[in-house]
């Protein structure tokens, strides 16, 4: 699996868990759902996304395997 597509299924993990806590816990848990759409927003403009990194240091590879 690359990075983007490690990337891309974490946060819709997160976003799909956040809506699932929202419902069932508390609705303040869709601050949740801010913090992942907000971090998805700002890595789109500046590049950096703190999961792409944690997901390289773990081994994963970009895309085309470099």
């Amino acid at each position: 699996m690359s990075i983007s597509r490690a990337v891309t299924a974490f946060a819709g993990a997160m976003v799909l868990l956040s809506v699932l806590l929202t419902a069932l816990v508390s609705p303040h848990f869709v601050w949740l759902t801010v913090f992942v759409g907000a971090n998805l927003l700002q890595s789109a403009f500046t590049g950096f996304c703190p999961a792409a990194r944690l997901f390289r240091a773990i081994g994963l590879k970009p895309e085309g395997g470099r």
